[in-house]
């Protein structure tokens, strides 16, 4: 699983694409666009875009659950945001049960959902430790950069 020198220089490494979004967030940067060999890897902030409509992805629940909610929760946990912009899915695969539900315990490396971007499933890691205290978002809903995910309590 180790790889010398182009591990270190994947542009798709989760890390690295969160860091390009807080540049982004911090310098007020509309959109990064890389490209390594013939891999590309374009990110927009939503917010300079009209709203486009989505395709519905086919696990998608028939009716929102009352839980979900896209507003930030007060300032009394830390939160697990997005990387990007996608899908969100909360298991590997409809049949399969959440990669983390309420009152599950998470390490930094703890896969907690898949943000899927242009057909590509993005795993994306906890990078916290603590105790997910709430899922913000629903299954197969879009997500933007930076949206919260997960509320997560570390102290204790």
């Amino acid at each position: 699983m180790k790889e010398s020198s182009s591990s270190k220089h994947d542009i798709f490494d989760v890390r690295k694409i969160r860091r390009l979004v807080e540049m982004m967030k911090e310098q007020d940067l509309v959109e990064i666009d890389l490209q390594q060999g013939e891999v590309r890897i374009q990110l927009r902030r939503a917010e300079a875009f009209a709203p486009t409509a989505a395709i519905p992805p086919a696990a998608a629940p028939a009716k929102p659950e009352p839980a979900a909610d896209k507003s930030p929760p007060p300032d009394d946990g830390l939160l697990i945001t997005s990387p990007m912009v996608g899908t969100f899915y909360a298991a590997a695969d409809p049949d399969s049960p959440p990669f983390v539900k309420v009152g599950d315990h998470v390490g930094p490396d703890t896969t907690v959902c898949i943000v899927e971007a242009m057909k590509v499933f993005n795993q994306i890691p906890a990078e916290v430790s603590g105790r997910i205290v709430a899922v913000l978002v629903e299954n197969g809903a879009s997500v933007e950069f930076g949206q919260p995910l997960f509320k997560v309590e570390t102290g204790g």
